[in-house]
């Protein structure tokens, strides 16, 4: 039995005016057209729904026991429609996004609030993990887009849009470096360093740079999280290398950022997503402006 949108709408409408007259000027139909549609509807159901005569128009006992049920129907097949509506024009929906730890705690806390401003339904999933992870969690297709880190050479990404991230030392307000107006790899090599651990983004930069630059950094410590590394420097541990888009390095009063006077010191940024798959249109609206920020 196939219950059709429009007939159970004319039903309710009937029954709640008791007039096909005023039940067709509330649709916008003819009266005609009206009647055939409660016809439909009652030969679907094989039941009389309405005793109707010249002057009064009343529900049968089937009728009056089916309207609360289809109009419940009624309601509910609305919303869905209305959900179907929202989750087409990007107004509602969830956006997935994996990205690195400094953009998770930098930059995107703003955008979501921003957007959440003229979407307010929408709801968002994060992962802040490392850029390998990142590029594996949206290749899976468990996460729509990715803010990563480091060259993209993998055929089943996308990059919608290339940004760059300068590397910056970080060190205690008294420490040379933080007097000198240039920082080369040669002065950084002259301290001991607390570096990211192998497998970051940034860790490969630093590596490829030191490398090509004939440089022998003293590593001292080798954390995961830029907040450790960032600890371990106010500790004396030694001076690290963070993206100057990191927040931990404004974070603390007795640290300073210099940027680094290298080309070599410097990390791609990418927004990804998987090849061949398409965005619901609330992750490509948040994609635009993902697109700004990392432009900014």
């Amino acid at each position: 039995m196939d219950l059709n949108l429009r007939e159970i709408r004319a039903f309710v409408a009937v029954a709640q005016t008791g007039s096909f007259t005023r039940a067709a000027a509330r649709l916008n139909l003819s009266q005609p057209a009206l009647t055939v549609q409660i016809r439909r509807l009652e030969e679907t159901l094989g039941a009389r729904l309405f005793d109707r005569n010249s002057r009064t128009v009343t529900l049968t006992s089937v009728g009056r026991e089916l309207l609360p049920v289809l109009h419940k129907s009624l309601a509910d097949m609305q919303r869905v429609l209305d959900d179907a509506r929202a989750l087409g024009d990007g107004s509602r929906g969830a956006v997935r996004i994996a990205c690195l730890p400094s953009f998770a705690a930098g930059r995107l806390p703003a955008l979501i609030r921003d957007f959440r401003t003229d979407a307010p339904h929408v709801t968002f999933e994060i992962r802040d993990v490392v850029a390998s992870m990142v590029n594996q969690l949206v290749k899976a297709g468990e996460f729509d887009l990715g803010v990563t880190g480091g060259e993209i050479v993998d055929p089943e990404l996308d990059i919608l849009h290339r940004a760059e991230d300068r590397l910056m030392v970080v060190c205690p307000r008294g420490h040379p470096l933080a007097k000198k107006r240039r920082v080369g790899a040669s002065d950084l090599a002259g301290y001991s360093l607390v570096l990211t651990a192998a497998g970051t983004s940034v860790r490969a930069i630093v590596d490829a740079a030191f490398d090509e630059a004939g440089c022998t950094p003293d590593i001292a410590c080798e954390p995961t999280y830029m907040m450790t590394a960032v600890a371990m420097v106010r500790a004396g541990l030694g001076i690290t290398i963070l993206p100057g888009s990191a927040p931990e390095i404004r974070a603390e009063r007795e640290l300073v950022g210099r940027p680094i006077d290298d080309r070599r010191f410097v990390r791609p940024i990418a927004l990804i997503k998987k090849r061949a798959r398409t965005l619901p249109p609330v992750a490509l609206s948040f994609a635009d402006a993902l697109k700004a920020a990392l432009r900014g």
